[in-house]
């Protein structure tokens, strides 16, 4: 661990405040952080699993009275997302290769945080159910896989095809990353891992960071300036996973 990982303290909180805001659980940020903290690589992924749980659905919880939730659109994708949510929970990939993965799958919050992504108002492709299992079926494969809930693949892709419009986004999103992160740790053997003390006090805190991240977010309040800052970082943790 390293000697600065006092650091994490603001960091966690921070990134869980974020994403909470825009319907996001936050485990990609989670998981870079600890690693480069390096932190026991068998500890990350479960830890960022546990809170991706707990913020996901405080932000589901906030944004659900804001929006009529599509319900046939979210029950299209969960179906076939949590079995393979599950299956890529129960599977372990060289390390260097995770860090690679991750670093790519980081390049998602900094497009969204920085609106790259286009936003569609009217639906590009209908709705199709098949289409929907694909996205549920690979998403939730690589969600367990890395230990992340996904949504930060799934809101791209909703708003690109013009599915959903923002916050409908947020409300689908937080609820898919809720189950998938529940499929993914239940695919992960918890009772045999023993977690750093440190984790036991960063996970409270960045759990209440969450929180008030999920009310404000749903309240439209404007944090552009932590926002850019927070993308910056992830572009440098995301080169250096990525390259070494």
């Amino acid at each position: 661990m390293e000697a600065y990982s006092w650091i994490l303290y603001i960091l966690l909180p921070t990134v869980a405040f974020l994403y909470a805001a825009v319907g996001h659980g936050g485990a990609s940020s989670y998981l870079m952080f600890l690693a480069l903290f390096n932190f026991a690589p068998e500890q990350i992924r479960p830890t960022a699993l546990m809170l991706n749980i707990v913020v996901s659905l405080m932000a589901f919880w906030a944004f659900r009275g804001t929006v009529k939730f599509p319900t046939k659109l979210f029950l299209s994708i969960i179906l076939f997302s949590v079995p393979a949510a599950f299956i890529g929970g129960k599977l372990s990939i060289d390390a260097g290769l995770y860090r690679q993965i991750l670093g790519v799958l980081l390049f998602f919050p900094i497009l969204r945080f920085l609106n790259i992504f286009p936003k569609s108002t009217e639906p590009r492709i209908a709705e199709n159910w098949i289409i929907s299992a694909f996205l549920g079926l690979g998403i939730g494969f690589v969600s367990g896989l890395i230990g992340i809930g996904g949504g930060i693949i799934l809101s791209p892709i909703l708003l690109l095809l013009g599915w959903t419009n923002m916050k409908e986004t947020a409300a689908v999103s937080a609820l898919f990353i809720f189950f998938n992160s529940i499929s993914g740790l239940l695919g992960i053997n918890v009772s045999t891992i023993e977690f750093d003390t440190q984790l036991w006090v960063l996970m409270p805190l960045t759990i209440a960071g969450g929180a008030l991240g999920a009310y404000v977010g749903a309240k439209k309040f404007n944090y552009t300036a932590v926002k850019y800052t927070l993308t910056f970082v992830l572009f440098i943790a995301a080169v250096k996973l990525i390259w070494g």
